[in-house]
């Protein structure tokens, strides 16, 4: 399989089992991957349907429903057993700082968050996937099931879980994203087909699903995992957006399908991969690193961008202006009259010739600080 594009050394000192899948049991198969090495799992666990007898439609055609054996448990008891088992073998691998995504419908949706709220797991949102073209109820006994739920869970309650929240708002269109998303099932050329014409897998997840997931909770260069690989949906969209993968699959038939769809994805150039961060996210610089930095010296004036306030730069990194003295955010707003301010904004300065907004200087440090990669 083509590894995803890296510096010579990291693909020197890359662990074997990065970009592949493992076959077997998924509890089994983690046992393989080391303690902590995993930054985000994606899991589409066995959803339990508990189907009884063959789904026909009005015209008596036979629906092509899920009930394969792997679905198949003789009772919620031994579900529970199942999820605890993979749940309990997930989180060993997870990072601290990692966050998993588990999605499910009524069957089995609401045991699974049962079960990590008890294992420690700490949830963020349940997001529904709002299905744009959904299977009727044929037997029109109940609602058309027309969404599935997905929960989103950081591996504790203290853990500092990637979101990327300026990202996900520019995605649409600059509105901050909810929790319910509007999406089509997999279907047309996205469905992988074998030869005779039929579904690889009955549960084929859209692409746009898995790459929402990655561009909100994830950064490239992160490792993705999936312990239910079924066709390989999450390692395509995770070579695509370039990030590693790992899955866990036991049925022959589709791993040899996700291997040869995976094979098959370019990964975006490096540059289309960068992601969007806001202004909480860049590092803090104290005024105080400004005059360290020479960019403005004891003594300087401040002063608003229409000349109306002025207070006069002290050694320590405050400001006076007249009897009041404090911070620049401090100051900035007793000069006003307001209870804040946002000092980096409000004050300017004389540099190399014009009025410069502070936190124009703040800028520099900042670039100088990345290209140092600090």
């Amino acid at each position: 399989m083509k590894a995803l594009a890296r510096k010579p050394a990291e693909i020197a000192n890359q662990a074997p089992w990065l970009d592949t899948i493992i076959k077997g049991d998924c509890v089994a198969a983690l046992e393989k991957l080391p303690s902590a090495s995993v930054d985000l799992v994606f899991a589409d666990p066995p959803y339990n349907l508990q189907l009884e007898g063959g789904l026909t439609r009005p015209d008596h055609s036979v629906v092509d429903a899920v009930d394969d054996h792997w679905d198949k448990f003789d009772s919620f008891e031994a579900y529970d057993a199942f999820t605890r088992a993979w749940l309990l073998a997930v989180r060993r691998v997870l990072k601290p700082d990692g966050a998993l995504w588990v999605i499910g419908s009524y069957h089995n949706i609401f045991r699974v968050g049962a079960m990590l709220q008890d294992l420690g797991f700490w949830i963020l949102n349940d997001v529904v996937w709002r299905k744009a073209n959904p299977m009727p109820n044929f037997r029109g006994k109940r609602f058309t099931n027309a969404h599935e739920t997905m929960i989103w869970a950081s591996r504790g309650q203290g853990s500092k879980y990637t979101f990327n929240y300026e990202a996900m708002k520019a995605f649409n269109d600059d509105v901050q994203m909810r929790s319910d998303w509007l999406l089509p099932i997999c279907t047309g050329g996205e469905r992988l087909k074998g030869e005779d014409g039929q579904k690889v897998h009955p549960t084929q997840k859209p692409e746009a699903l898995l790459a929402r997931v990655m561009l909100a909770s994830s950064k490239p260069g992160d490792v993705i995992l999936d312990p239910f690989f079924g066709s390989g949906t999450t390692g395509a969209v995770a070579k695509r957006l370039g990030r590693h993968f790992v899955g866990v699959e036991r049925e022959q038939t589709y791993i040899d399908a996700a291997r040869a769809r995976i094979d098959a994805v370019e990964t975006a150039p490096a540059a289309a991969l960068e992601l969007l961060k806001g202004k909480r996210a860049e590092p803090r610089i104290p005024f105080g690193t400004l005059l360290e930095r020479g960019l403005i010296v004891p003594g300087a004036v401040l002063t608003d961008s229409r000349g109306r306030h002025q207070a006069r730069v002290r050694a320590d990194g405050s400001l006076e202006s007249g009897a009041l003295v404090g911070s620049i955010h401090r100051v900035g707003a007793l000069v006003q009259g307001f209870d804040a301010c946002n000092g980096w904004t409000f004050w300017h300065v004389h540099h190399n010739g014009r009025l410069t907004s502070i936190d124009d200087l703040r800028k520099v440090v900042r670039d100088e600080l990345a290209a140092a990669g600090g």
